[in-house]
């Protein structure tokens, strides 16, 4: 990836402005709802991100809905087959991602239903959540947000990557979760989410983020 320029900004302001494009953009396959992943690893925070933007979205008139990948992972049987510090496991098997297409995704597409399940499995119980299906209206934003997002196709309208340094990333995440760090590593070698992610915000100093605009 070369270099891109990035211009301070406030997380407030960057939640706005973020919401302020989303109400001007229409669906990339003609549907009725714009689907926006936001991408980042743990450390980097970015539900928070998530959450300004469907704030700043609701202020704006526009209904959203926020769904977290960790709500979908897969069953501890399954997931931690190879331990639970494996980080191959972690890269390519922790997530149900064949529900997301499936509960989330699939619901939004030009004809579906809107009805959209928020989350689906708890991994603190290892049991089905049994959330209740949520109805999406029509010009709706959904709001995905999680690590490793980019790898998987799935039909973003846009793409938010909060990049962290290598050594940033190692400092803010916990050691008792440093196992995953591999996992990342991979994923910047393999897809490169700062280069092909549609806005790319630096978010290693959590007080003073930078963004490409």
């Amino acid at each position: 990836m070369g270099p891109v320029r990035l211009e301070a900004i406030t997380w407030e302001r960057l939640g706005g402005l973020l919401a302020d494009r989303l109400t001007g953009l229409s669906p990339a396959d003609g549907g009725d709802w714009l689907r926006v992943g936001v991408d980042g690893a743990p450390a980097a925070r970015p539900q928070d991100l998530a959450e300004r933007v469907g704030e700043a979205l609701r202020v704006r008139g526009r209904p959203s809905l926020i769904v977290g990948t960790e709500g979908f992972l897969r069953p501890a049987s399954l997931r931690l087959e190879h331990g639970r510090r494996d980080a191959e496991s972690y890269y390519g098997g922790w997530f149900d991602t064949g529900a997301l297409w499936r509960e989330v995704f699939g619901p939004l597409d030009p004809g579906g239903d809107g009805r959209v399940l928020s989350d689906l499995w708890d991994p603190a119980t290892d049991r089905a959540t049994r959330s209740p299906y949520v109805q999406l209206p029509p010009g709706g934003i959904l709001l995905v947000h999680g690590p490793l997002l980019l790898r998987h196709w799935f039909p973003f309208d846009l793409t938010v990557h909060l990049l962290l340094s290598p050594g940033a990333l190692r400092r803010r995440t916990p050691d008792a979760e440093h196992w995953t760090l591999p996992a990342f590593e991979r994923y910047d070698t393999e897809t490169d989410p700062a280069g092909t992610a549609d806005v790319l915000v630096r978010a290693d100093d959590p007080r003073h983020p930078a963004w490409s605009g």
